[in-house]
């Protein structure tokens, strides 16, 4: 009996033992991405074309409306009720809606509070200085590219508004270009941007443009998530981020 009992407590010492042995550090959170509104387009070499995004406010219950440029909305709070072609559509915080090119659209603040969204818009040249969305909506234009976006090709293209977010003390990633073109906007949390070994951060509504061929990395040191939209057109089925530089043509 003395030396069962013995065998009995150091089995029961080893069970116990065991799954401790097999504990594992948990996994780091994961980058997340989020596609909040897409469409192809069968062309973007036809004419030069520009980046442009401004930042729009309704009052409550006001309206307003929107025809020209190919583009994106995207809603930072409130709620806005868009018409377009004949159907109604209630975009709410965090949703987006793209918008053809020529298309009239309606829009309407919601009765309970303003409306605040962003409005990405790609377009030519002649229609940079053309008017947005008609008042009473008031209207703050955040960027605009100073060139055409260089570097585009011949083919058809996805042009898509993607939300991501960066978890906390994320390293920077490794140096990377895109294969098209894209404009950021830091929604929340400050983020390291290198470009040519220079770091710099970028906080709540910074706005970076990363035409084709800038090599660059991003990183966040915070404590807090790295949340931005990026408005992107890459070649069809191509990958809208490249590892390194581009590879340099015979």
């Amino acid at each position: 009996m003395y030396f069962r009992a013995i065998g009995i407590v150091l089995l029961g010492t080893a069970a116990l033992a065991a799954p401790a042995a097999g504990q594992t550090t948990p996994a780091p959170p994961a980058i997340t991405r989020t596609i909040v509104a897409a469409t192809k387009l069968p062309t973007v070499v036809a004419v030069p074309l520009h980046f442009r995004a401004v930042a729009v406010t309704i009052q409550p219950g006001d309206a307003t409306s929107f025809s020209g440029a190919t583009g994106i909305l995207y809603q930072m709070s409130g709620s806005t009720e868009v018409s377009l072609d004949g159907a109604v559509k209630t975009v709410s915080a965090g949703e987006g809606l793209y918008v053809p090119l020529g298309k009239e659209v309606s829009l309407k603040a919601s009765r309970g509070e303003p409306s605040s969204f962003l409005h990405f818009l790609l377009t030519v040249a002649n229609d940079l200085n053309q008017p947005v969305e008609a008042g009473p909506a008031v209207v703050k234009e955040i960027y605009r590219t100073a060139a055409a976006i260089p570097d585009l090709k011949p083919g058809s293209y996805d042009l898509n508004l993607t939300r991501v977010t960066f978890p906390p003390q994320m390293p920077s990633n490794a140096p990377h270009h895109r294969s098209g073109a894209a404009l950021y906007y830091i929604v929340s949390g400050t983020g390291a941007n290198t470009v040519e070994g220079k770091t710099e951060s970028k906080g709540p509504g910074s706005v970076i443009y990363e035409p084709f061929g800038l090599v660059h990395q991003w990183g966040n040191p915070g404590d807090a998530p790295l949340t931005f939209l990026a408005f992107n057109i890459n070649p069809d089925g191509a990958a809208a981020v490249v590892p390194g530089a581009p590879v340099k043509q015979q």
